[in-house]
Formats: C-alpha cells, sequence, structure tokens
C-alpha cells in the first residue's frame, strides 16, 4: 500500500524517528509504502543522497524495496537498523556491502534535562557566545575546508538552511553547526566542526546545545548521524541527551 500524507507515515513506522525524518513531511518527489508491519520511505537528494529509508522485518522489508525499485531507479541507498540492512543484503541479490554509522536523536522527549537552554546563548554568535550565523557562509565555509574537509552540509547546499557558530574573543569563527534536511517533525543537525587549533575548549558542544535547543523548539525532536568511530562527537552528543542507534546505509540490488 502506498502512503499519501506524512501522518499515515507516522501512524505506519509507529512514530519511528528515522522514519519520519526520511518522509520529510512528504515533501514534492517523496514516496512511501507500507506492507504488514514494515516500512519504506524514498527521499530524493536527502543529506546529499537519494535514500529509501526502512523498518520491519527483513522479509516483508524486502518485498516492499522490490516493488519500490522498479519506479525508484538505482541511485536510491538502503538506510536503516544495521542488522536490517545486513540482512537485506543476503535477501537482496546485488546489494552492496552495508556501510555502519550512528543515527543519533532526542527521542520524542527533547532532552532538555541534558541542560539544553537557547536563551542561554546569543542570536548573531557574539564572541563567547552561540548563535545563528548571518551573511557568514564564507567564513563557515573557510572553517569546514579546513577542520572538516569530507562535512556533509556545506554554505549553498539544498536543504541546508542556516548555521549556528561559536566566534572566539577576537572574532574569528572557531565552531559551527547547521540546521540541514530538517522536516516538521525532526530537526536536523550536520555540518559541526571546530578549528583545529581550537579544540578541546567546549565550543562543538555549546553550539550543538544552542542548536539542540532551538531546533527542538521548533520541531520537537532532534538527530543527527555521525560515524561511528567518531569517539570524541558520540561523546559530546550523549552529554547533551542524544541516544544513539547502530545504522547502515547501502547500494540497493536490482
Amino acid at each position: 500500500m502506498e502512503l499519501r500524507a506524512a501522518g499515515e507515515v507516522v501512524a505506519a513506522c509507529d512514530d519511528d524517528t528515522l522514519l519520519v525524518w526520511a518522509a520529510q513531511g512528504m515533501r514534492g518527489g517523496v514516496r512511501a509504502w507500507a506492507l504488514g508491519e514494515a516500512v519504506a520511505v524514498a527521499s530524493p537528494q536527502l543529506n546529499r543522497r537519494d535514500r529509501l529509508t526502512v523498518r520491519g522485518g527483513a522479509a516483508e522489508v524486502a518485498a516492499v524495496v522490490r516493488l519500490a525499485l522498479p519506479e525508484l531507479g538505482p541511485s536510491y541507498r538502503l538506510l536503516g537498523d544495521r542488522e536490517l540492512i545486513v540482512e537485506l543484503g543476503e535477501r537482496l541479490p546485488g546489494t552492496g556491502p552495508a556501510r555502519p554509522f550512528e543515527w543519533m536523536d532526542t527521542g520524542r522527549d527533547t532532552g532538555r534535562a541534558a541542560g539544553w537552554d537557547a536563551d542561554r546563548d546569543s542570536g548573531g554568535a557574539d564572541p563567547g557566545r552561540a548563535g545563528w550565523l548571518e551573511g557568514a557562509d564564507e567564513e563557515v565555509g573557510a572553517l569546514l575546508a579546513g577542520a572538516s574537509p569530507s562535512s556533509w552540509a556545506v554554505p549553498g547546499l539544498p536543504g541546508v538552511r542556516r548555521w549556528a557558530g561559536l566566534r572566539a574573543a577576537g572574532g574569528a569563527l572557531v565552531a559551527t553547526a547547521a540546521d540541514a534536511w530538517s522536516c516538521p517533525q525532526v530537526g536536523f543537525v550536520a555540518g559541526v566542526a571546530t578549528a583545529a587549533a581550537q579544540r578541546g575548549r567546549g565550543y562543538a558542544q555549546r553550539v550543538c546545545r544552542f542548536a539542540f535547543a532551538a531546533l527542538a523548539a521548533e520541531h520537537g525532536r532532534v538527530a543527527l548521524m555521525v560515524d561511528t568511530d567518531n569517539r570524541a562527537a558520540i561523546g559530546v552528543y550523549e552529554r547533551l541527551g542524544m541516544r544513539g542507534r547502530p545504522v547502515a546505509a547501502a547500494t540497493v540490488g536490482g
């Protein structure tokens, strides 16, 4: 059965934050299907990839994927819980190896017990205080080029809405985080980076605390993706109330 409204996706996936985020409020181009307890959401150019995000038992999910693929084309990549993606690789011939990483989110509880407080920091990112930046795309691009050249979010990319930042006392931008690929029900953070010479001073945690609070107030939940081996970043997000979930992506069989 094809799902045609965001509320239908929420109900079918039991309000799973990953699937709700993938649905993107059912913006133009997004499609979704359900079969029994299996749900698949096809999202073009979500976090720089055409993604087919899945949930449910492997047999039912494989059946949904087989139905959806002829209508989607070869550019779509599977995304879902790691064990599920590995098992789908065994059920769907031609599927590539699972690439593991971590999905982290606040769940339906926005996590304010972790100390979030958007009012504690400043709009405009005054020196020493985190806030939303204005007219700083060139600075953000330069910081990312040096501190995180593989960042999935960069200024000017479709889906990247705005940047939070923190400046040192001299005015130099030293840490960033982007509001990128958010949807009505889930705020999404990407592009978290700290200038190499400024690491270890808690700047990233302060920028993320500001961004998490602001996005939680607007969307209700906050999520992000992080490499499994980036233990320092995972520690920051855990201290801010995020909960981890092992996921994986894979090219999908024909």
